[in-house]
């Protein structure tokens, strides 16, 4: 479930003074449409992990409390999860760069660069998740089983249709391709989440 957020900072050449305003402006425009995408693949994450979750756990008992109870762990594991990883990854990267900073100051370099924070990556990743987590969680709420289970599949497909679509605009990337590519890959996560419980629950298990 774990996304990795691109959290390296623009590097400013002090010693090329071609480098003009317009280049400073294009690589912080790049810098955030990669977190924007980012956030875009945490949200998806929370979103297909929760709704299968949701799923799999409403193919074995159809009360609303227990899906709706799933829904709310999933959402709480995933977003810890999600904060500890990307705060691991983006200490890791802070430190090598860290590193390397400090070889440059002995040989004389110069060069200024803004760390990555690993507290900020990591409240992105969990908010990310959370967002995402919301959408099928909200739709939990529904008393009727069937109906339920259907608008759970209704909204979580019509949320990856429209992260595909973002994603695809920001990495100018086919929208078609892209959005079927992230809805497809949601259903057969939740199908195969729905449709094993649903062989556990038949089995008696």
């Amino acid at each position: 479930m774990a996304t990795s957020v691109d959290a390296n900072a623009a590097v400013v050449d002090t010693e090329n003074p071609a480098i003009s305003c317009d280049d400073e402006s294009s690589s912080h425009l790049v810098q955030r449409a990669n977190w924007l995408r980012a956030a875009l693949l945490g949200a998806s994450d929370g979103l297909v992990s929760t709704a299968s979750l949701m799923l799999g756990v409403g193919a074995v008992k159809a009360d609303v409390r227990a899906m709706v109870m799933s829904g709310v762990a999933g959402l709480l594991a995933g977003a810890c999860s999600m904060a500890i990883g990307e705060f691991a990854s983006v200490s890791s990267q802070r430190d090598v760069e860290i590193a390397q900073l400090e070889r440059q100051a002995k040989r004389g370099g110069e060069e200024e660069r803004a760390l990555p924070s690993p507290v900020k990556a990591a409240a992105a990743s969990a908010l990310a998740f959370s967002v995402g987590a919301l959408v099928p969680l909200a739709a939990a709420f529904i008393g009727n089983y069937r109906l339920r289970i259907g608008v759970v599949i209704a909204v979580a497909t019509a949320t990856l249709a429209a992260f595909g679509c973002m994603g695809a605009v920001l990495g100018r990337a086919p929208v078609a391709r892209s959005c079927a590519r992230l809805v497809l890959g949601g259903w057969v996560a939740m199908s195969v989440t729905f449709g094993l419980m649903h062989l556990f629950k038949a089995s008696g298990i």
